[in-house]
C-alpha cells in the first residue's frame, strides 16, 4: 500500500470514529486551526501506524455510533475527550 493510500484510509478511520462518537473534527479544526491542526495531523499519523486498522474498520461497519473509543484506539484519549455526552 502506497503512503497515500495509507493516509487516506487513516484519515477516513479518524473521521469515522470521530463521527461514531458524536465528534465533527472538521469543525474543531475550522474553530481552531492554530491549535487543532497539529492534533488532527498527530491522529491520523497515529492511526497509519496502528496494527488494528482492520479492527477498527470492522467495529465502523457494524456500529453507527459508539459510546467510546475502542482500547485498542492510538488516539483512544483524545477521541473520549471530545466525544459527545
Amino acid at each position: 500500500m502506497s503512503i497515500f493510500s495509507k493516509l487516506a484510509k487513516s484519515t477516513d478511520l479518524v473521521n469515522g470514529l470521530a463521527a461514531r462518537l458524536g465528534a465533527d473534527l472538521g469543525a474543531l479544526v475550522q474553530n481552531d486551526s492554530e491549535m487543532q491542526t497539529p492534533k488532527y495531523r498527530s491522529m491520523v499519523l497515529n492511526c497509519c501506524n496502528c496494527s488494528d486498522q482492520a479492527a477498527c474498520a470492522r467495529l465502523q461497519d457494524a456500529f453507527s455510533e459508539l459510546d467510546t473509543a475502542p482500547d485498542y484506539c492510538r488516539n483512544h484519549d483524545f477521541m473520549n475527550s471530545v466525544r459527545r455526552g
